[in-house]
């Protein structure tokens, strides 16, 4: 027997399975109790994505965000992402049932032209050159804190106002501070505080709620 015979399931059945098993393991866990089932259905996708369910203790989502991200999937139709990895994660054929357009310049000539010109990150030059995009729109941040940072400097300074937040930067060097000052703001937010999180967690939140809306 081969090992793709002794372990490998078909998609769906991974899918649920995997599902299964997160129920399971957070079974009595505070941190997961008192949610709705929508904002239940999006944690179990964001443990699943990171395969941790220690995880639960510091996933954040502020009052009113999954319909609020939900509400801007059926209108406005839009998601920013900071990088190439966050917007390839995202389910192609869920975004094609809905008319979804996805968004990300991280690697476009005139963001790396910006960076320069402003003394920055390319994460930060991407958001800023992004922004007039990001009004009424769910903005997925999953890999630079100095993105996210960027995000909220712009969303405090009233230039830009998105439907929702997803701030699952990954690292160290500001990591946990972008995060805090994300769960810190009115705006509807989904984190991660600390420094996990990742491309994988943010496209995983994405991707969860594009499925609340197939219901």
């Amino acid at each position: 027997m081969t090992l793709v015979e002794k372990y490998a399931l078909l998609p769906e059945e991974i899918d649920r399975q995997s599902l299964v098993m997160v129920g399971e393991s957070l079974k009595g866990n505070i941190a997961a109790s008192g949610l709705s089932d929508s904002e239940r259905y999006v944690l179990h996708r964001i443990v699943r994505a990171e395969g941790d369910p220690d995880i639960v203790g510091d996933v954040r989502f502020s009052k009113g965000a999954v319909d609020a991200a939900l509400d801007s999937l059926r209108t406005a139709r839009r998601v920013i992402t900071d990088v190439r990895m966050v917007q390839v994660g995202i389910s192609r054929a869920a975004l094609t049932r809905r008319g979804i357009a996805t968004a990300c310049l991280i690697d476009a000539p005139e963001v790396a032209e910006r960076a320069l010109r402003e003394q920055t990150t390319r994460s930060v030059a991407a958001v800023r050159e992004l922004a007039p995009q990001m009004n009424g729109a769910v903005v997925a941040i999953g890999n630079a804190p100095t993105a996210l940072l960027a995000l909220l400097d712009l969303i405090d300074s009233r230039q830009i106002a998105p439907a929702a937040v997803i701030g699952m930067p990954v690292g160290f060097v500001a990591c946990p501070e972008s995060k805090a000052e994300l769960a810190a703001r009115d705006v509807p937010h989904f984190t991660i505080l600390g420094r996990r999180g990742g491309s994988s967690a943010a496209a995983a939140t994405v991707n969860a709620l594009l499925d609340l809306l197939e219901d």
